[in-house]
Parts: structure tokens; sequence; C-alpha cells
């Protein structure tokens, strides 16, 4: 992290500007997010099924969520199955290495 002074950086989501402080280094992971809420605020406001600027930002709010939940979940059983995978590895080479060197 930065240990220069945040920045005040300004954002659009839905037509309206909002200025935000933010870490130099993180200016453009800031526009990023912010470029992907406007464009699913809009996805909603366009599907006519929510009326309403707080509702509309809930409902993105709660997809994002739901999203950063699955991915980590993802994440999670990536990294559960890279584990099993090296144990059984580890497993693998051991047993392969008694065939190849008996004890006796």
């Amino acid at each position: 992290m930065s240990q220069e002074a945040p920045q005040t950086i300004p954002v659009r989501i839905l037509d309206k500007e909002y200025q935000v402080q933010c870490p130099p280094d993180e200016v453009a992971a800031l526009q990023q997010s912010a470029l992907v809420v406007d464009q699913r605020m809009r996805e909603i406001r366009k599907s006519g099924s929510v009326i309403g600027l707080e509702r509309i930002a809930i409902m993105t709010a709660l997809n994002l969520s739901y999203d950063l939940f699955k991915a980590e979940n993802r994440a999670e059983t990536n990294e559960s199955s890279k584990r099993g995978l090296a144990r059984l590895d580890r497993k693998l080479s051991k047993a392969l290495e008694e065939l190849n060197h008996p004890s006796v």
C-alpha cells in the first residue's frame, strides 16, 4: 500500500459524479471498479424490474457480493484440490521410490 496521500478521484455512476479518495497506486482499480458498478446498475435499470436508484444500488451490491462469494468458493476449492493433488503426488513419488529401491 502506498504511503502517498490519497487523491480525490471523480467517478461517474449512472450519470452522477462522486468524489472518492483513493491512494495514488489504486486509482486504476478504483476507476475499473466504478465502471463495473456503473455497467451493472445500468443493466439492472434497463431490465425494468427494479425501480429507484437506492434499490438498483442494493441489487447491484447483492449481485457483486454474490459473484465475489462464488469466486472465493472456487478459489478455496481449487486450493483444496491443489493440496490434495500435492499429497497424492508425494504418496505416488514415495511408492515409486520404494518400487525402484526396495528395502531388503
